[in-house]
């Protein structure tokens, strides 16, 4: 009885394991443009116009050139603004949220 009960645990806690960690490479910008194009906000560098939208609100996200995915850090982020970076972390595909594990400038 007991082997069947620590069965049912160990079955049930890998449903609820945590997706593995996956690698998204893309270039740091904000939810504001969702882009890596800034030209229309007339701001100058790209890296300026990202550090005043999310000073104005928007959030980090990393554009991998088709999708815009918020991070869950969002300190880290400022440091690569309108830089490529690669990040690791899961996936919340229903939010597009990046729950970060860590972020590298891309090679």
């Amino acid at each position: 009885m007991k082997k069947q009960i620590a069965i049912a645990i160990a079955a049930t806690a890998l449903m609820f394991a945590a997706p593995p960690k996956q690698t998204f490479t893309g270039v740091i910008t904000d939810s504001m443009c969702a882009n890596a194009d800034h030209k229309a906000m007339n701001m100058g560098a790209d890296a300026v116009c990202v550090a005043a939208c999310v000073k104005a609100g928007a959030k980090y996200v990393l554009y991998d050139g088709k999708e815009a995915y918020t991070l869950s850090d969002q300190k880290t982020p400022e440091k690569f603004a309108a830089k490529k970076v690669t990040v690791t972390g899961t996936l919340d595909a229903k939010t597009k949220t990046i729950q970060v594990a860590s972020i590298t400038a891309a090679k």
